[in-house]
């Protein structure tokens, strides 16, 4: 098989940036409308596309020659990874995705009865990691519950004193779903009144945006992340997160299922949030990188759904080989790169913001040029 050029679809939700995606494929900005994912891979909520062809239906023509034979005996005839490009202009909701067995039990249930709210998109967990391409700021992950104590404390609002209570005796569940809870009537005042303390500045920003959320609350629960180029934050199931701002890679399992909690002007489940979140303390939410081999950057999940590789090539050099055999989604994030054959025999350009699919039969692959690329593949 051959490796091809691979088209993605781009998501216009309202906190996305006019520039970032435009600038990454090299079209003009400010877009007229905001631009917040760019999809590349299978998943049937937008699947890219092979020369008008969507990459599921190239895929379901051979699945072994597309997978290989390990994918597919353990996801079936599917990619199992998703790999985006995320721009972000505003905070995203608070949100955490379910763990595979629970997703599977829910999925089930919600199938089985039409009259359940339609939480889940698929049976499919979505454990996911992002790379930061810019400065890059994140909630990510319960932080010592005594310290966001201490700061919520510092606002002087009796109302808060159940939450306070909670948090000094280390309850984080009680703590977030009396927040999550609070009464429709008094959510604006509190928010208010914490916004007038001035001891928060993540809690006026949010305000400003969501008045009346008690996810501002919630917020000053998590790690206060900020990333640099090329840092990385990993997010497993029932992790409590939320992207405030930036630009990243970010690469999942093939799923959409998503639990909202607040900060959000979409549907929200409180209770169905509840379930999934893992009420545990996230000492550093940033994964350190792993050199397989000079100019080649990986880092270690603990799931067998995807493996992301980072790799730099300078034409001075000699190529660099990926270290993966499965199928492989390429995107170019700088410079003019060189990677395998097209259908014609010739080597892909693929210049930044360009993308590549290869197959598992395409067998392995070299990459030449000067410049960096993202490897979203399956772990050998």
């Amino acid at each position: 098989m051959t490796v091809y050029p691979l088209t993605g679809v781009i998501r216009p939700y309202a906190w996305g940036s006019r520039t970032v995606i435009a600038d990454l494929q090299g079209r003009p900005g400010p877009t007229e409308a905001p631009e917040a994912e760019l999809w590349l891979g299978a998943h049937p909520g937008d699947p890219s596309t092979v020369d008008g062809v969507s990459l599921p239906t190239l895929i379901a023509d051979n699945p072994k020659a597309h997978l290989g034979e390990q994918v597919v005996a353990e996801f079936g005839p599917r990619l199992p990874f998703l790999l985006k490009v995320l721009a972000a202009d505003a905070p995203l909701s608070l949100q955490a995705h379910p763990s595979l067995d629970y997703a599977r039990e829910a999925w089930a249930r919600q199938e089985a009865d039409p009259s359940l709210p339609k939480n889940y998109t698929d049976a499919n967990h979505k454990p996911e990691m992002l790379v930061a391409l810019t400065p890059f700021e994140a909630l990510c992950g319960f932080r010592d519950p005594a310290a966001a104590a201490d700061d919520i404390a510092a606002f002087g609002i009796p109302a808060l004193d159940p939450v306070l209570a909670a948090l000094r005796a280390g309850d984080l569940a009680t703590a977030v779903q009396t927040l999550l809870s609070w009464p429709d009537e008094d959510r604006r005042g509190l928010v208010e009144a914490v916004v007038a303390a001035g001891s928060s500045p993540l809690a006026t920003e949010l305000a400003t945006f969501y008045p009346g959320d008690p996810g501002v609350l919630v917020a000053l629960l998590l790690n206060h992340v900020h990333l640099q180029p090329g840092e990385v934050i990993w997010m497993p199931a029932g992790n409590l997160h939320a992207y405030l701002r930036g630009a990243g890679v970010e690469l999942m399992a093939a799923s959409d299922n998503v639990l909202r909690g607040g900060l959000t002007p979409k549907r929200v489940d409180v209770p169905e949030l509840l379930k999934v979140l893992r009420f545990e303390v996230l000492d550093d939410p940033i994964l350190r990188a792993i050199e397989v081999a000079p100019g080649i950057l990986t880092w270690s999940v603990p799931i067998p759904d995807f493996v992301l590789y980072r790799i730099e090539v300078d034409s001075t050099r000699p190529p660099l080989e990926i270290p993966a055999d499965g199928p492989r989604i390429i995107l170019a994030t700088a410079g003019e790169l060189f990677l395998g054959e097209s259908i014609d025999g010739t080597p892909i350009d693929l210049t930044r913001g360009d993308a590549a699919y290869a197959p598992a039969d395409a067998g392995k692959l070299k990459i030449a040029g000067t410049g960096q690329a993202f490897i979203a593949t399956v772990p050998a």
